[in-house]
């Protein structure tokens, strides 16, 4: 049986430091990547359940990959979906560190 923990850990990819996202952590943002097939709930799920905080909104982004030459060869990059997760006045998440 998988944990829900590890389910958790999957949904939240990776956090998403920037200077964009150094601004919206003045005004209680964090930005993280998560999977293309994530939804909102899911996301809310996963950083309530991983950082003892409360979520507000959840708000999703998806970045469609560039197309680039490399030697002539055309290619793409893939595309990367981001949460902007609102936080609770008064709570954080401090990316830095790690979990």
């Amino acid at each position: 049986m998988i944990e829900p923990k590890t389910l958790h850990y999957d949904l939240i990819t990776a956090p998403i430091i920037t200077e964009k996202s150094t601004v919206l952590s003045e005004l209680n943002k964090v930005v993280f990547r998560v999977p293309l097939t994530a939804t909102k709930p899911q996301i809310k799920e996963a950083v309530q359940a991983l950082f003892k905080v409360n979520v507000v909104s959840v708000n999703t982004i998806v970045q469609k990959g560039k197309t680039k030459h490399f030697r002539g060869v055309k290619g793409r990059r893939v595309d990367i979906k981001k949460a902007i997760v609102t936080l609770q006045d008064g709570q954080s998440i401090d990316v830095a560190t790690g979990l």
